[in-house]
């Protein structure tokens, strides 16, 4: 294992020049804010054995959520790994619905069945959150397939760790994609680490997803992911582009996660000082309120957004500890898409 600390700023390769107004500005504060605090408290809760089973947090990386999130439109599809909250909640989907699902509560987004691996909203166009390393990559393509071919206009985004870029569902869904000029957005949120390796111990290029880009025939783009300006452009760029009819786009974002892999990983591999490094000198959400300071934000809007979030997250916790857990009964539904559990041949 490494003991040299690590201290990235990533290149801002800054892929057109999108306009970022006050407005939204503010809202790409407000989802970084959001899911700081749903995902503190989903830790709290934790340590408070009311989650159930276990959780990947994704403090540290929120600017890559919210300036994706920002930059899809209403019916664009999102395709998130097992740390999915960031994602589903930046889509807009309640942080009740997150939290109580995460509890395993029946007011859960779905009614406290699928757990924290498993979020899904077909409503906000989240479609699904996937345990097996790499397997969304495919169904995402398959998803941005359907659209081609209906013409309907909207393009699937899909959201991987940088362990993922070893796989080969990554290469095969990459191939596929450009072969068929897909509308798909693929996103590495590179956070250093595959699960408790440093990637560059285990990995031949040292840029796991944008090294291979070329390999496809794409552009290479890597960029600061702790910066949610630059994740915006570039993600707009890429969905505009795919929309359009230009096909994939493969995108990595250099990140950081402030939690271990898990809530059963304590992180003992990272060197001493890393994780304050990052705390300190490249927080995605201390950058962006700087951000909105500099650019003439006034305070009281800035603080009304943090104590907004504080009290939406605060009783969606109570509405949480206090909705019944999941009935047994839910065990016998959607188990097949007819929404029962009887075996059909």
């Amino acid at each position: 294992m490494s003991d040299t600390i690590t201290q990235v700023a990533a290149p801002a390769i800054v892929v057109g020049e999108a306009e970022i107004d006050e407005a939204l500005r503010l809202r790409l504060y407000r989802l970084q804010v959001e899911i700081r605090e749903a995902e503190q408290r989903a830790y709290d809760l934790f340590l408070q054995s009311l989650v159930k089973g276990t959780s990947h947090l994704s403090l540290g990386q929120e600017a890559i959520a919210a300036g994706c999130a920002a930059a899809m439109q209403k019916g664009d599809l999102s395709f998130c790994t097992y740390r999915g909250h960031a994602h589903t909640i930046a889509r807009g989907v309640p942080i009740e619905k997150v939290l109580g699902e995460l509890m395993g509560r029946d007011n859960g987004l779905l009614r406290g069945k699928g757990g924290s691996m498993h979020l899904t909203s077909v409503e906000h166009g989240v479609m699904g959150s996937y345990a097996i390393i790499g397997a969304h990559l495919p169904i995402a393509c398959g998803a941005a397939w359907r659209s081609q071919y209906k013409n309907a206009g909207d393009v699937s985004v899909c959201f991987f760790g940088d362990g993922t870029t070893n796989i080969g569902a990554f290469h095969e869904a990459l191939n596929f994609a450009v072969i068929w000029k897909l509308p798909v957005v693929f996103v590495c949120e590179n956070n250093l680490y595959m699960e408790y390796t440093l990637n560059s111990e285990v990995t031949a290029v040292a840029d796991p997803a944008a090294g291979r880009a070329s390999a496809y025939g794409l552009e290479s783009i890597i960029a600061d992911g702790q910066d949610a300006d630059v994740v915006y452009r570039i993600a707009k760029t890429a969905i505009d582009k795919a929309r359009a009819g230009g096909g994939p786009s493969l995108l990595e974002f250099k990140t950081y996660r402030y939690s271990g892999h898990s809530r059963a990983d304590p992180a003992k591999y990272r060197p001493a000082g890393e994780l304050e490094y990052w705390k300190q000198n490249r927080d995605a959400i201390k950058i962006y309120r700087q951000r909105l300071v500099d650019t003439g934000v006034a305070q009281e809007k800035i603080t009304a957004i943090e104590t907004e979030v504080k009290a939406i997250v605060d009783q969606a916790t109570e509405a949480c500890k206090a909705a019944p857990p999941s009935s047994l009964d839910l065990l016998y539904t959607d188990v097949y898409a007819d929404g029962g559990s009887a075996w059909r041949n």
